[in-house]
């Protein structure tokens, strides 16, 4: 009996685990099988037994070997990834040598294959370029949900963005407390959630409206469109975040524009009479949830048409200020944090992405 309650323990404790941010691959090969992960490493190989991976001359689009290093010669040092039908024609080696050095994000589950480490049930792959310090430039996912819109720009970019991300699934705002529980973990602990502006951690229940919880914040302020807490953009949590009661009350539906006084419970922050600057960690964070909402929301189906002016002191389904939000967005590229979020959103709540976290470059190509 006591063999068996431990083994049962066990299983509970590893199956289903939300591993916290992206891990090497080094870090994967020792996370317990049933963990999700989230791993980031170079494609160097097709593995086709338990110890054997073809670096050249590949026969296979089945799977791919990674390892943190680009020229690594060690099984040992690898993880096998599976690829399943959808990613075979894009990411196999047979088809694709070119691949081979490229970094790449894989999302999945720790799970053997061939009878060594592996990740299977592959939700998303993605390319990483990497910079001078180790960080990226946000990547690219590379996936067919952006089928169609090659080539497009302006207006006719706009708007296929919008018909791919549109008709999302709606939350309540009741159940929006749960859902930025998840999308906003801290990634250092599990057990609470990151603050928006002040970058604070906090619990993950003491949230309600007295003055030391969190609430949810609406970035895109609900009244520039009057929506309010209704579904659709009232419950959108690809702007809605976690922020400090206070903080909340002190941004109210302010444009977003720099300058102005410090304010002291966030730190880095700036407001005045007509506009709020949060800290420079988030800027980029804060700049593409409201180009995301501009795309989202187009007037179609009875709702309403949210617009990005280049001035702030808006009215109307308007906020600004577009030209800063533009440099916010080049000076804060996408981390891992809003990449996981991103996941999160499209995998366990409303099935729709933030093409702007997925696809930087759509921010010049559009405005």
């Amino acid at each position: 009996m006591f063999v068996f309650f431990f083994s049962l323990v066990f299983i509970l404790s590893v199956h289903g685990v939300q591993a916290a941010g992206t891990i090497t691959v080094g870090d994967s090969l020792s996370t317990p099988n049933g963990t999700d992960v989230v791993v980031e490493g170079y494609i160097v190989g097709v593995p086709v037994g338990i110890d054997t991976v073809e670096q050249s001359s590949f026969t296979s689009n089945y799977a791919l070997a990674v390892a943190d290093d680009a020229s690594e010669t060690q099984v040992d040092d690898m993880i096998f990834v599976k690829l399943d039908s959808e990613y075979r024609s894009e990411y196999g080696l047979q088809n694709n040598p070119a691949l081979m050095g490229t970094k790449i994000r894989v999302d999945g589950t720790r799970d053997d294959y061939f009878s060594h480490q592996g990740i299977e049930y592959v939700s998303s792959i993605s390319k990483v370029s990497s910079d001078g310090d180790g960080g990226d430039d946000g990547g690219t996912y590379t996936g067919s949900y952006y089928q169609g819109v090659e080539g497009l720009t302006g207006y006719a970019l706009k708007q296929s963005l919008h018909e791919i991300i549109d008709d999302h699934t709606e939350l309540s705002y009741s159940n929006v407390w749960d859902a930025l529980r998840h999308t906003d973990e801290d990634p250092s602990n599990p057990n609470n959630v990151r603050l928006l502006y002040s970058g604070k951690s906090y619990s993950k229940y003491d949230n309600g409206g007295y003055v030391d919880d969190w609430n949810r914040e609406h970035v895109w302020a609900k009244s520039h469109g009057d929506f309010g807490t209704s579904m659709g953009a009232g419950t959108d949590i690809h702007h809605l975040r976690p922020t400090d009661v206070t903080v909340n009350s002190a941004r109210g539906n302010l444009d977003f524009d720099e300058g102005g006084s410090a304010f002291y419970e966030a730190p880095g922050t700036y407001y005045d009479g007509d506009s709020w600057e949060p800290r420079d960690a988030v800027k980029g964070d804060v700049a593409r949830m409201i180009y995301y909402m501009a795309v989202r929301y187009e007037g179609g189906q009875g709702e309403l048409d949210l617009e990005i002016a280049d001035y702030v002191g808006t009215s109307g389904p308007y906020l600004g200020k577009l030209s800063v939000l533009k440099e916010w967005h080049a000076q804060d590229p996408v981390d891992d944090f809003e990449r996981n979020r991103n996941e999160v959103i499209f995998n366990d709540y409303q099935g729709n992405r933030n093409p702007f976290i997925d696809h930087p470059e759509y921010v010049e190509q559009i405005w």
